[in-house]
């Protein structure tokens, strides 16, 4: 850890990476305005927050521009995320924006039971619906009678999908996917992710596709039958509880918040970081403004500099993401 103490430095914002997916789109581009790479190119995934080996968050403005998360997390570690951050050797979430255009596989996550044994990571996560169209939904569980048995027998037939239930879902919803259950992301939908980091998916159908290379890609079935919950057949979208508390798990607490136009706004904690993403409105804070879709840190240390940012033109919503307790 760095000796040396960290003056305040305002809210802390991380350029996004983004990645091709053939389920993607370019709604990251139409509807916030952000700069994708290659005009032809299907992008599904803009990862917000990340500190993974072989993908990392860069720190764009302000006195830290250029540090990257991972060295946020080792050196600043008290500072900017708080004591009570977790002992782990990397920043423990992942925080991603989802566009899907098509469908993406029927999934899981392996749980911790199983994870290291499979040399995979165990992965909780949850989704908050952003922007839906007509008729858009997801899938989670699986459907009451299904076994092991009669899934695998489905696998063959084709008919994955009458075992899976499916939710309709409209701006607003949220899901808490937990390690272990079965999902898929339906098509028409704008998704922000927060999640455990970890990368590992196994993929148990594909709807028959191929992908951007325009080969099938690859299934993991015996890996996703050895993860999958059977007892989990009833699957339902969350409600906001006390607080406006949407999830609290051993990973993380998300807290949906709002404001009325012209309000003035205390945001950030001394002692503890948040992680805040703006749903809609507008905020102008003393370090720049964050409009629908941006992601950035309200560090630790940032105490009563700064912290106060004016709502408008119109509602604000936006997302609040801290570690539990």
């Amino acid at each position: 850890m760095n000796s040396k103490p960290l003056p305040p430095t305002g809210l802390i914002r991380l350029q996004p990476l983004y990645m091709e997916r053939v389920w993607g789109g370019r709604m990251l581009e139409s509807l916030y305005g952000r700069h994708l790479p290659d005009p032809k190119v299907p992008f599904g995934e803009s990862w917000e927050v990340v500190d993974r080996p072989d993908e990392q968050s860069v720190v764009h403005g302000g006195p830290l521009s250029g540090m990257t998360l991972n060295e946020l997390w080792t050196t600043r570690r008290k500072e900017i995320f708080g004591a009570n951050a977790p002992d782990s050797r990397r920043f423990p979430l992942l925080i991603k924006i989802l566009d899907a255009r098509d469908k993406l596989s029927i999934q899981v996550h392996p749980p911790a039971s199983v994870a290291a044994a499979m040399g995979g990571e165990p992965k909780t996560e949850m989704w908050y619906i952003v922007d839906a169209e007509p008729g858009a939904s997801l899938y989670a569980g699986v459907k009451p009678g299904v076994t092991p048995e009669s899934f695998a027998d489905a696998l063959r037939e084709g008919t994955v999908e009458d075992a899976v239930p499916c939710l309709p879902v409209k701006e607003g919803d949220f899901i808490f996917i937990p390690s272990g259950r079965l999902h898929a992301i339906g098509a028409g939908l704008l998704i922000f992710e927060i999640q455990q980091n970890s990368d590992t998916t196994y993929r148990v159908f594909d709807w028959n596709r191929v992908g951007l290379d325009g080969k099938p890609r690859a299934l993991h079935v015996e890996e996703s039958l050895r993860c999958i919950d059977f007892s989990d057949t009833d699957p339902v979208l969350g409600e906001a509880q006390s607080g406006g508390v949407l999830v609290t798990c051993d990973y993380f607490t998300i807290r949906r918040r709002s404001a009325t136009a012209g309000e003035t706004l205390n945001l950030g904690k001394s002692g503890d970081f948040q992680m805040l993403g703006l749903v809609s409105g507008r905020l102008e804070t003393a370090t720049g403004a964050l409009r629908p879709g941006d992601w950035a840190l309200i560090p630790a240390n940032l105490g009563g500099t700064a912290r106060h940012a004016l709502g408008g033109p119109d509602e604000v919503v936006w997302l609040e993401v801290t570690f539990p307790g």
